[in-house]
């Protein structure tokens, strides 16, 4: 069942060159740092699309081969992620995310959960994620909680860094968690990368974006690539083919005879 809800639930991601005369270029300190505010405000803002459906190829990587599954992930920004898995033209999962948790089935072993976002934050290692943060991991906007006192900006040769300060605790049911936080921008303020590190354990979370386009009036990644490291070790990479912002039917219901998976 894991392995499906993975692929659900973690793929529910120029320049221009001209002959100019030769300067003598002075390269950036990549220590020197900059006012953040302005910058925190740009990189957290949230998304101004209604709704999208995304057609994408989702390879899972565990260890154990797992056929690539075709996806089409269905957001209503800000309400509702749904999901859709078919794997050599059958149907083999659905899912569906809001922000009082998720659900999903997969048809091959007649399973399916229901279940707050601990059962995602475990997957991933870590403790932070609700819905408003899964939805920003999806689409490439920054996903981890930043504030300016306890981050500092530096602007480099490649955009810009933004690094923890000090270890970022986040509790949740009265355990906190430590994490040392860092992200990649480019120049443009896309994001290109974010590695958390779990203090005290070898647990890290890094999710790389790449290829970045304009659809609609909003910018997305085309790939993204979800890295897992610690007790449970894993890739996802999500390759979308394809932006629509029509609205679309998203039905969802248990098939009867299935079996319901505890979450712990």
């Amino acid at each position: 069942m894991k392995k499906y809800i993975l692929a659900a639930f973690s793929s529910l991601l120029l320049l221009s060159c001209k002959t100019q005369p030769s300067v003598e270029k002075k390269p950036v300190d990549v220590k020197a740092p900059v006012s953040n505010s302005a910058f925190i405000s740009t990189v957290t803002k949230k998304s101004g699309f209604n709704q999208v459906k995304i057609n994408s190829k989702v390879d899972v990587q565990t260890g154990n081969f797992i056929p690539t599954i075709d996806a089409t992930i269905y957001i209503e920004n800000g309400n509702k992620i749904w999901m859709n898995m078919t794997a050599v033209l059958f149907n083999v999962a659905r899912g569906i995310a809001t922000p009082s948790g998720i659900k999903g089935y997969e048809k091959w072993n007649k399973t399916y959960i229901e279940s707050d976002f601990t059962y995602l934050n475990n997957l991933l290692n870590v403790n932070f994620l609700n819905y408003n943060s899964f939805q920003n991991l999806l689409t490439g906007k920054t996903f981890v909680p930043v504030n300016e006192q306890d981050f500092v900006l530096n602007k480099n040769m490649q955009g810009y860094a933004l690094n923890s300060s000090k270890n970022q605790k986040v509790t949740v049911n009265g355990k906190t968690t430590e994490y040392k936080i860092n992200l990649d921008y480019a120049s443009n303020f896309d994001l290109n990368k974010v590695l958390l590190q779990e203090i005290n354990s070898s647990n890290s979370l890094e999710v790389q974006y790449s290829n970045w386009n304009v659809f609609g009036t909003e910018r997305f990644p085309q790939n993204v690539k979800i890295i897992i490291k610690g007790e449970k070790n894993g890739q996802v990479l999500i390759e979308n083919t394809k932006f629509d912002f029509s609205t679309m039917q998203t039905p969802y219901s248990v098939p009867s005879g299935y079996t319901k998976v505890n979450i712990r």
